[in-house]
C-alpha cells in the first residue's frame, strides 16, 4: 500500500516529456502510473515506476531535478461511492489527502488510486484494517 513516488520538475517546453520517458524506456523502466500538473513555465511529473532507485539516478545523471515522496496506492472497487469510503475514512481520522489520481484497470474493473497524504503511516493502516488492498509496488 505505500509505493515510492518520484516527482520530476519538467521545463514546459515542447518535447521535454518525450524525452523524459524516452530516457526510462531505453533503460527498461517501466511506468506503472503518471500523472502531470502544469503551469505556464513548468510541469510537476509524477511517476509509479519499477525501479525507483534506478530512476531516480538516471533522471538526475540527465539533469532533471528529481523528489522521491511516499505515497498510497489502492485497489477500489469500480462502482458509484467506490473513492468515497476511503477519502471518508481518511477525513475522519484527521488525514488531509493532498492530491490523488487515478487509472482504470479494465480487465478487472478496478481503479488505481494513488494518494499523496499528510500522514502516509496512519494512512496505510487505516485503509488496510478496513479491507483496502495494496495497487502497486516499487
Amino acid at each position: 500500500m505505500l509505493v515510492k513516488q518520484i516527482s520530476i520538475f519538467l521545463e514546459n517546453k515542447e518535447g521535454r516529456l518525450a524525452e523524459l520517458t524516452s530516457i526510462l524506456a531505453d533503460a527498461c523502466i517501466n511506468i506503472n502510473a503518471l500523472t502531470i500538473a502544469d503551469t505556464s513555465d513548468f510541469g510537476i511529473l509524477r511517476i509509479i515506476v519499477d525501479d525507483v532507485s534506478k530512476t531516480e539516478n538516471l533522471l538526475k545523471k540527465n539533469g532533471f531535478s528529481v523528489s522521491v515522496t511516499d505515497v498510497v496506492a489502492l485497489d477500489i472497487d469500480n462502482v458509484p461511492g467506490g473513492i468515497a469510503k476511503p477519502l471518508a475514512m481518511l477525513h475522519k481520522s484527521g488525514i488531509s489527502v493532498e492530491y490523488i489520481y487515478a487509472f482504470l484497470a479494465k480487465k478487472d474493473d478496478t481503479a488505481h488510486v494513488i494518494f499523496k497524504v499528510s500522514d502516509v503511516t496512519a494512512a496505510v493502516d487505516i485503509l488496510s484494517k478496513n479491507g483496502f488492498r495494496n495497487t502497486a509496488k516499487s
